[in-house]
């Protein structure tokens, strides 16, 4: 029978620097919280090796005394629970176990002086083995420097990953503390190169954050990112979201803290998604940074040893907040749209130049291949007349009329009004419709172009939801009911939730087991609505989103459905008071620059940038 016993310190201390140290980003992260803890404005990370052969981190804080640098390396030694309690931890530790875990598994030197100090004082830890402290030289702070990590246990490096992928899921710790201290410095130097250089951002905090926010994600983001600032019951939620219309297709852009602490907490990502459910894709996600303040006490810090993730004690209020907050920033943004959406059409516009050719064929140069080689017939020459001719041909024609007469889809009678309506208007001022879908209109400085579909679509989603908050959506009762035959599932999953869909106008209820009777639909949706399509979108919608989402989500998505089925299709012509009236409402109604699966409604180009575009800047 195997007999108990007490395992050598030296073997505890490598089990706890498996749970804390996983990797080289892992010590990176406990040493840079350490330095912030120690009230630091500027903190310089050097990797080599990715981490593994040098991690050094460098503050100025306000450093250790010879005593205290001895006690750091000891086990449960901490200066981070000053009373001892647990549920009151107010800095990014509690770290009682990162530095004698990291010595375990390295040659770990820490050199710190004090303000107070006439030199710096430095300690050596091989392995676990603690030599004494002595002398050193060094300025204000504390300077930790890790060597050969995971020399003593060879078997954690054989899962590394490549020095390069090493370095990046440091660069990334890095970024993510650095987002949420905007006010001090960070540099990450890695074999020669800096691929981190942040500066101190003064200032007010929101600036400063958003400045920092940029600087780390990049300047799209800060274009397009709308401040959150909320506080309810003692916690206060502040950051920065992306528009709806800015997405990515994973959740890796979005960032969340808890007391100036990265986590990754499972009630805060489902907030979010339930905060853009109404704007995004399920297969699509939004970008943000938030910061969660509130008491100590009211948030578990110690739920993982890596302190990623956390526990609320009242789960409601945050998630509450976070939804509540989220959705009133968005619906300040009214109708607009991301910046990178007119930055994406002007990519796809700008012509790729093939290189220079003439227009005279030269056979004489063997160099390279006639662009025709590939065929059996090469192209006859082309002489110098001919060529000017091809250019002349090409040139522009001067105008003989006026230009409104020329515009798509709009009748000559309509000519006068489209160019007396001034473009002063956000949206602008209706010019044309083209293929019967997109509205063209001019603004004061540019252009917009409108999806009318999808424009409406959101109109219509908007105006349901006010409705049913108000008591209910206007109904109107079909002359002859309409029988839908669906699947036998379908049809039970959708004459469950008859009750619902009355809320939302659509009246209807089971006929036999593989058929449903709609008696009324919504007024909004018009006498030409495809009643079957919408009752098997609305089965299909159940049927894929089961019984995991709750019934709001599942309202909200049926909701959707019957905007789509109720909004202007594609392909149907409008004159100018229908195009100018769309172009109004938009600006009037929140979330406008998105439908409701997160596509923009609109594209907006500036006149410099239809300048570019015909290189006339």
């Amino acid at each position: 029978m195997p007999i108990i016993r007490r395992l050598p310190d030296n073997l505890v201390n490598q089990i706890a620097a498996g749970e804390v140290v996983e990797r080289p980003a892992a010590a990176v992260k406990e040493l840079v919280e350490n330095a912030l803890d120690a009230g630091a404005r500027r903190i310089d990370i050097t990797l080599r090796d990715g981490g593994k052969a040098l991690l050094s981190v460098a503050d100025d804080g306000c450093g250790m005394d010879p005593e205290q640098l001895a006690l750091s390396v000891e086990r449960h030694a901490t200066s981070k629970l000053p009373d001892g309690d647990l549920t009151d931890i107010r800095t990014l530790g509690f770290r009682g176990e990162a530095l004698p875990s990291i010595g375990a598994v390295s040659r770990l030197t820490i050199t710190s002086r004090t303000e107070s100090a006439d030199h710096a004082s430095a300690i050596l830890v091989e392995g676990g083995s603690v030599h004494p402290v002595g002398p050193a030289p060094g300025g204000l702070g504390t300077r930790v420097e890790v060597r050969d990590l995971f020399f003593a246990t060879p078997a954690r490096l054989k899962f590394l990953k490549t020095s390069r992928t090493e370095s990046q899921h440091a660069i990334d710790v890095v970024e993510r503390l650095a987002m949420a201290h905007p006010h001090v410095a960070f540099t990450v130097t890695d074999e020669g190169r800096t691929p981190v250089r942040l500066t101190s951002n003064s200032g007010e905090e929101e600036a400063a954050r958003l400045s920092r926010l940029g600087a780390v994600l990049g300047r799209e983001f800060q274009e397009n990112a709308i401040p959150v600032n909320a506080e309810r019951a003692g916690v206060r939620l502040v950051g920065h979201i992306g528009l709806p219309t800015y997405n990515k297709p994973t959740a890796a852009g979005q960032y969340l803290f808890v007391n100036g602490r990265p986590v990754k907490d499972r009630l805060m990502v489902g907030a979010v998604r339930g905060a853009y459910a109404d704007f995004l894709a399920r297969d699509r996600h939004p970008v943000l940074a938030l910061f969660l303040s509130l008491n100590p006490h009211d948030v578990d810090v110690n739920v993982h040893p890596a302190k990623t993730e956390v526990r609320f004690r009242d789960q409601a209020l945050i998630r509450g907040l976070i939804v509540g907050a989220l959705k009133h920033a968005l619906a300040a943004a009214g109708h607009r749209a991301s910046t990178t959406v007119a930055a994406d059409t002007l990519a796809s516009l700008t012509p790729r130049v093939a290189p220079q050719t003439s227009l005279l064929w030269e056979p004489q140069r063997p160099a390279a291949p006639p662009p025709y080689a590939h065929t059996h017939h090469a192209p006859p020459p082309v002489n110098r007349e001919m060529a000017e001719a091809a250019w002349q041909f090409q040139a522009p024609q001067p105008m003989t009329a006026p230009a409104q007469s020329f515009a798509p889809a709009a009748r000559a009678e309509e000519a006068d009004a489209i160019a007396a309506t001034p473009p002063s208007f956000p949206l602008g001022a209706a010019r044309a419709q083209l293929h019967a879908t997109y509205i063209v209109a001019q603004t004061e400085n540019g252009i917009v172009i409108v999806d009318q579909h999808a424009a409406h679509e959101r109109l219509v989603y908007e105006r349901m939801k006010k409705e049913m908050l108000g008591g209910g959506v206007k109904r109107q009762g079909l002359l002859i009911p309409e029988v839908v035959e669906l699947d036998p599932a379908d049809a039970e999953r959708v004459g469950e939730r008859a009750d619902e869909l009355a809320e939302m106008g659509l009246v209807l209820e089971s006929f036999g087991s593989g058929a449903i009777v709609v008696r009324e639909v919504p007024a909004m949706l018009g006498a030409r609505a495809d009643v079957r399509g919408l009752i098997r979108d609305i089965a299909d919608e159940l049927a894929e989103m089961g019984d995991a989402h709750a019934l709001r989500e599942k309202l909200d998505a049926i909701c959707s459905r019957m905007a789509c089925h109720g909004s202007v299709r594609a392909g149907r012509p409008m004159n100018v008071d229908e195009m100018n009236a769309l172009l109004r409402q938009m600006e009037a109604t929140p979330h406008s620059g998105q439908c409701n699966h997160g596509r923009p409604t609109y594209v907006e180009l500036k006149l410099g940038d239809i300048e570019r575009l015909f290189g006339r800047r």
